[in-house]
């Protein structure tokens, strides 16, 4: 399934009362859920399905530095009392906290990042989609291990809005 017709099924999606689709197509696996789903609601409130992380195609996790960065963060509700929130999965697919096997992870607890850095990759379709922050932050904590299958509205990383 190319990335216009994953598109179109997105933008139908977002047009519809439906509260959750599952796609399979051969290897291809795409979930779509509405955050009312989850009982919760995004920032803004919209319920609309998470935007889906740009994609751009790369042969493997070593060489997606040079990926397209121009994926979106899906902020959930706050994590926790303190008022931290999370950063969720805007699609089903592969977490690398690295841009290689051997390179430092994007980020770890007590990261403060900018936004638009990268936070992670998130494979799909053996497409490489960098997860960019949306605002400053700093890492609270990440919940994914690097190679884990993440599922769509899954937090990947618990943040704290960077004051001023």
């Amino acid at each position: 399934m190319n990335e216009k017709h994953v598109l179109s099924i997105i933008e139908t999606f977002n047009n519809s009362n439906i509260a959750e689709i599952e796609i399979t197509e051969g290897n291809f696996r795409m979930v779509l859920r509405r955050d009312a789903a989850f009982g919760r609601s995004a920032q803004g409130g919209h319920g609309e399905a998470a935007g889906v992380a740009r994609e751009a195609p790369q042969g493997d996790a070593q060489n997606a530095q040079n990926a397209h960065h121009g994926g979106q963060v899906h902020l959930g509700m706050p994590a926790s009392p303190s008022g931290n929130e999370t950063v969720d999965s805007p699609i089903v697919g592969t977490f690398y906290a690295a841009p290689g096997p051997d390179a430092p992870p994007f980020v770890k607890p007590g990261s403060k990042v900018k936004a638009g850095e990268s936070l992670c990759i998130l494979e799909a379709m053996k497409m490489m989609n960098h997860l960019e922050a949306e605002f400053d932050c700093e890492i609270v904590s990440v919940l994914a291990s690097n190679g884990d299958l993440v599922e769509y509205g899954q937090a990947l990383f618990e943040i704290k809005r960077a004051q001023g």
